[in-house]
């Protein structure tokens, strides 16, 4: 990955590992645990663990949604494709009954109109000009890179644009939320879940023979498809609600924006209950920036503890300009589309919610604009 310069690799040959960002990463990670288990909530402790544990299996694995997309579009690749769907699968099994059967518990859905679709298409132009998608975004950070940096804080400020955009889309109209455990039971909708899951990877299969192309998961697609769907699992018990990247993005945004006096009073959405609620609390009480601050720092711990940090160089001018676009129109589909790919495809779908394949199919329609966008910036369209 592109990194930004700390050191000069001569100066750090040899160096295996970078003690001082290990130290920092695993300070910090016990620093957020240590405040919010004084302030009695073991549940957001178990929040930071798990995204913790997220940054390491997504750097580890170098699960890329973005980069197995585009493979998949460019060349009919589809292995990346098929470990996203473990992922999904495996989070189904759990998310689908048990939002279902307990009150305590609440599943990722969205109604079905112009702001999903038009969201979903925005944030797919922009993850492949940031080659970076939510989580990609959070762990590439935390794994040293520079040009992310640029991503994420575009991404954060494009989320705030969409919140305030997301209101006026909402009034176009649509239709309500269609989730399967609402017509088929619990156990039926995990039934109609797992088999929506099955029909989209012989689709994807087929297009792949079609295209000649390999389709085989690697190994570690496979084995890390598991670990995540296993800790999105865990972050569901822990927070209530399955695990969501940018809601954070976009409460750290308007936080920002607050400080430096901008006045949401007359917002629609910072005055919905949950919106507002965050904005007036701390962000140790909000789940989804739990859980973003955990990635971070489990990202960095492994990449520091294979090899120096960030001891690459920055990348040409054209790169940069591409990440901070990409970030802006990730950030602001994210709020129009209800997420990213987190939040509203692997989240939308393991609920059983219809919202996360038009989700899924609105997105990957908007990737075929951005790679074609790619070389203007000097990227590749592989």
């Amino acid at each position: 990955m592109t990194t930004a310069t700390i050191g000069t690799p001569a100066a750090r040959a040899g160096v295996s590992a970078d003690f001082l960002f290990l130290a920092l990463s695993l300070s910090a990670t016990a620093i957020l645990i240590a405040l919010v288990l004084l302030d009695g909530q073991p549940a957001s402790a178990a929040l930071i663990l798990g995204g913790f544990g997220l940054g390491i299996a997504f750097l580890k694995a170098e699960f890329s949604y973005t980069a197995s997309w585009r493979r998949f579009l460019t060349r009919g690749e589809a292995g990346g494709l098929l470990g996203g769907l473990i992922v999904v699968a495996v989070s189904a099994v759990v998310v689908v009954p048990v939002a279902a059967l307990s009150p305590k518990f609440g599943g990722a859905i969205a109604p079905l109109g112009p702001s999903l679709i038009v969201g979903a298409f925005t944030f797919g132009i922009g993850m492949q000009l940031a080659n970076g998608c939510g989580s990609g975004t959070l762990y590439t950070v935390g794994g040293g890179s520079g040009r992310m940096l640029v991503t994420l804080a575009f991404f954060v400020a494009g989320s705030v644009f969409g919140s305030l955009s997301l209101p006026a889309f909402l009034a176009l109209g649509g239709i309500d939320p269609v989730l399967a455990s609402d017509y088929l039971g619990p156990w039926g909708g995990l039934a109609a879940t797992l088999a929506s899951i099955a029909l989209a990877a012989v689709l994807i299969v087929a297009f792949a023979k079609r295209r000649g192309a390999n389709y085989v998961p690697t190994r570690n697609y496979i084995i890390g498809g598991l670990a995540i769907g296993l800790l999105c699992v865990a972050v569901f018990i822990a927070g209530g609600h399955p695990w969501s990247v940018t809601f954070g993005y976009t409460v750290w945004g308007a936080k920002i924006a607050q400080a430096l006096g901008f006045d949401f009073s007359h917002a629609a959405f910072w005055q919905w209950e949950g919106p507002k609620h965050a904005l007036e609390s701390s962000v140790l009480s909000d789940t989804s920036s739990l859980t973003d601050f955990g990635m971070l720092f489990g990202a960095m711990a492994a990449a520091a503890a294979a090899k120096p940090f960030a001891a690459g160089a920055w990348p040409p001018a054209k790169s940069l300009l591409a990440a901070a676009i990409g970030g802006l129109l990730m950030g602001w589909g994210a709020r129009l589309g209800f997420g990213c790919n987190i939040g509203a495809f692997v989240g939308g779908v393991a609920s059983g919610s219809l919202h996360g394949w038009v989700w899924f199919a609105a997105a990957l329609s908007g990737c075929l604009i951005g790679i074609r966008l790619r070389p203007l910036f000097g990227l590749s369209k592989d």
